[in-house]
């Protein structure tokens, strides 16, 4: 990896970092269906003009099934549950229990048996899941969080190891801006419908706003062209380092934004890092995405 990669990578780091506390104030004004729509719809505007742009191709139709299971689970699913289960509980502690995506994405593929266990997995797992505890106590007894808004939470990181897991068997080979743009589009249309029938945007505000643009050029259509672009030079065991850097940069905007987080978060982010790590050096050859 040469500096102009590990700059980029460290930019990614950023922007998805900060995206957990761009989710709290879009959803300050914005209904969790409306946050994840204008996510699709500001992404997808951005990934659909790069497709055009670079003469992309999007994919077969024949794969319609897959490719809506993975828009579904990879974006309707976390990204509105992003956005609910902030109401109730700090961007920082978001930031931190979306770690549990890799955790979730191994315990999947144990389960279909796409990789063979071994004492260091097992391991890594368990040291994992004792750092999202740790965390979840800390949120609970600081009153950062809700056990319903932590339990949301987790159902998105769940949405999107299920999403990994269907596209490696299924969509394994396309072209990633294809993908991404094909997901974007019909997780929107999947979107609208429900956003439209539900309950309307509160008084615009020029933070939520902003941060919802922000949030969806930049941490959702950008941020994915940053990431493909990384995938096709680096390694993906380099690229997925970016998972460690996540709960870091939740924790430090977060503070910038004035949020508070218990000592027991904090070591809780340690422990899950450790988990992470231990899990990554075992398996360098799964990709494991980190999106939000």
């Amino acid at each position: 990896m040469n500096r102009r990669d590990a700059l980029q990578l460290f930019l990614l780091s950023a922007v998805w970092g900060i995206s957990f506390l761009l989710i709290k104030w879009g959803g300050e004004v914005f209904p969790p269906l409306w946050v994840a729509l204008l996510r699709c719809v500001f992404g997808g505007g951005v990934l659909w003009l790069a497709l055009r742009l670079g003469g992309h191709s999007l994919p077969p139709a024949r794969l319609w099934k897959p490719l809506l299971l993975v828009a579904f689970f990879n974006n309707v699913v976390p990204w509105t549950f992003f956005a609910w289960g902030e109401q109730s509980v700090s961007s920082n502690i978001a930031a931190i229990l979306n770690a549990t995506t890799p955790l979730f994405t191994l315990m999947i593929s144990l389960g279909v048996r796409e990789v063979v266990p071994s004492a260091r997995v097992i391991l890594g797992v368990l040291i994992g899941l004792g750092g999202v505890g740790l965390t979840v106590f800390g949120g609970l007894s600081g009153g950062h969080a809700t056990a319903l808004g932590i339990a949301v939470l987790a159902a998105a990181g769940l949405g999107y190891a299920i999403a990994t897991v269907i596209a490696k068997r299924a969509l394994g080979g396309l072209k990633p801006v294809g993908l991404a743009t094909t997901q974007l589009t019909l997780a929107g249309l999947l979107l609208l419908p429900a956003a439209l029938l539900g309950p309307p945007p509160a008084a615009l505000t020029l933070q939520a706003v902003t941060a919802m643009l922000f949030l969806g050029v930049f941490g959702s259509g950008l941020a994915y062209l940053l990431y493909y672009g990384l995938l096709s030079r680096v390694s993906s065991t380099q690229v997925v380092a970016v998972t460690y850097l996540l709960p870091v940069w939740g924790l430090f905007w977060g503070a910038v934004a004035g949020e508070r987080v218990g000592t027991l978060s904090v070591v809780g982010v340690g422990v899950i890092l450790a988990g992470l790590a231990l899990l990554n050096l075992r398996f360098r050859r799964v990709r494991i995405p980190v999106l939000t």
